[in-house]
């Protein structure tokens, strides 16, 4: 019997305790004043942001959040040369070479000073941007 009414007193504080209006705030993130990388959403509505600008030798990621694949290049279809480095799977190194899956990224380090136009490889009428290089 004892251990009963034992076993329900610590129940009880257990409950009080989860409800009680003192409860310890949530620890808050840090924050370390380091910007975060350049990053663009692959919507069903398209890049996001469309335009973007950034200072030569920094990265920007593309991420697919879309169910749909998504293959960011440079512009101009099908040839992807606009962005002057050549490379990549086509002509320009500015090519994700493949479509994104939904949660894929892929970034790019933009080296030359422009305003650089991109597409979706995979609906080239439909999607596309510009990031400018300072």
């Amino acid at each position: 019997m004892k251990k009963v009414i034992l076993i329900l007193v610590i129940l009880s504080l257990i409950l009080v305790a989860g409800c009680s209006p003192y409860k310890q705030a949530e620890p808050q993130a840090e924050t370390t004043g380091i910007a975060e990388p350049n990053t663009i959403e692959i919507t069903s509505s398209g890049f996001n942001p469309s335009d973007l600008t950034i200072n030569a030798g920094e990265a920007v990621t593309f991420i697919n959040k879309d169910t749909e694949q998504h293959w960011p290049a440079s512009a101009m279809h099908p040839t992807h040369l606009l962005y002057p480095e050549t490379g990549g799977c086509i002509g320009s190194k500015f090519d994700a070479c493949r479509g994104l899956a939904q949660g894929e990224t892929f970034s790019f380090t933009f080296n030359e000073i422009g305003t650089w136009k991109y597409h979706d490889h995979l609906k080239p009428g439909v999607y596309f941007g510009s990031v400018t290089v300072k």
